[in-house]
């Protein structure tokens, strides 16, 4: 007499992810551990198999129906078997339908978001009038060659939250910045003209949404609030600031990787798709039509246009996010990469590096090269403490340069 069961067996495991839980359980060989295991059988008659495994919502790779066969109905089993194989073929094509026309439809709504969120951005700032800023009555100096101050802005991630650290203490700080930069400026201005004004944003500038899991716990602001609202005062107050201080600004702006959209599935978008990116052209929209201030923000389409090269006389410097880079600590790692671009693989010619990502400050010589990483505003960082044993105070860099000595001086702007 045959009998039809169902066994389904339950595991509970502790593993890093979804995928090296199934290793664990079907190979044994995954990282991680089985903390408990159950078996659960039941009896179904042989009218109900066919429609069991013709079920939408059936787990194939959870739960099977098991046969236990005797040599007096064999015959009747295997008609059985072949009308429950042929069953699941066609269950199984069925879905492999639905579920390519369901990617399909993912992509799509993908990229309608993306799409929608820039075309919302520039129609909201296109028609934005921002107030005529006056040029300021600087002193000339013709005995000495006026230098240009650069302002370095990097890791701000806008919308964090540490135990210190959120959009309100990120806006105190970069007014705390300003006053500085300002200060700075007119000690400099006593012996020589300091006219013009580079801004470097290197990426990170905003925090992003779904970088890593847990995000939604550790921001204050989402993505619309960020580059639509707080970042384009923060930024937007800084930038007039300068325009009013300055005869001329100049903003070139690389992205960093917090801006990426889509979390761990952001493979699926345009590369060239980054909020750090749609933070720049907000206010390029808002203050462009200003003919003392230009941009120099890289985009194209299908591609991410990660870095940028800033001139300033015959000095030059390349402008990366960072997270090309390995750890700071890391020497033959950064003389490969930078050697290796100044050899060809960048065509632009550059004198010095300068990056972010790793919100420590560091210099050291590669070469002819002098590579420096950038500060960050933020402070106080549970996570850094906990598994890198570091902790830096919060900062963003200055610099002089000399249109024919290049760097002359620069400065740590501590924001605490």
């Amino acid at each position: 007499m045959k009998k039809t069961f169902v066994v389904t067996n339950k595991h509970i495991v502790r593993a890093p992810n979804i995928a090296q839980a199934k290793n664990v359980v079907f190979t044994g060989e995954g990282h991680g551990d089985i903390l408990g295991e159950s078996s659960f059988v039941e009896e179904i008659s042989q009218e109900e198999v066919v429609d069991y495994i013709n079920e939408k919502d059936s787990m194939y790779a959870q739960s099977a129906a098991v046969e236990i066969k005797e040599d007096e109905e064999e015959e009747e089993s295997e008609d059985l078997l072949s009308e429950i194989s042929d069953s699941r073929n066609d269950f199984l094509r069925s879905e492999n339908r639905r579920l390519a026309k369901r990617v399909e439809t993912l992509k799509n709504v993908q990229s309608e978001v993306v799409i929608a969120a820039y075309a919302a951005a520039y129609d909201a700032f296109a028609g934005f009038e921002f107030p005529e800023i006056k040029a300021p009555s600087l002193k000339k100096n013709k005995e000495k060659i006026p230098e240009t101050a650069v302002v370095v802005f990097a890791d701000w991630q806008m919308g964090k939250v540490t135990p210190d650290y959120n959009t309100n203490v990120l806006e105190e700080r970069i007014e705390r910045y300003t006053e500085k930069l300002l200060e700075i400026v007119q000690i400099q201005r006593m012996d020589h003209e300091v006219n013009d004004l580079h801004i470097w944003l290197l990426g990170d500038i905003v925090e992003g949404e779904e970088i890593f899991p847990g995000q939604s716990h550790l921001i204050d602001s989402g993505l619309y609030r960020q580059v639509a609202v707080n970042g384009p005062r923060i930024l937007g107050n800084f930038v007039k600031t300068a325009l009013e201080n300055f005869n001329h600004v100049h903003i070139t702006g690389v992205i960093g990787n917090h801006g990426a959209v889509g979390g761990t599935t952001r493979k699926q978008h345009d590369p060239e798709t980054n909020m750090d990116r749609m933070l720049y052209k907000i206010i390029e929209l808002i203050v462009g039509d200003d003919e003392r201030i230009t941009f120099n923000i890289p985009d194209g389409v299908g591609e991410r246009n990660w870095y940028a090269v800033d001139t300033i006389g015959n000095y030059s410097s390349l402008l990366i996010h960072g997270d090309q880079m390995p750890a700071p600590n890391a020497f033959h790692g950064y003389y490969k990469k930078i050697m290796g671009w100044k050899d060809g693989a960048i065509p632009e010619h550059f004198d010095d590096v300068f990056m972010g990502h790793y919100h420590q400050q560091f210099k050291m010589t590669i070469g002819s090269s002098m590579l420096r990483i950038s500060g960050s505003p933020e402070s106080y960082n549970t996570y850094a403490q906990e598994y890198f044993s570091s902790m830096s105070r919060p900062c963003q860099h200055l610099m002089f340069v000399h249109p024919e000595n290049g760097v002359t001086s620069e400065y740590s702007i501590w924001l605490d």
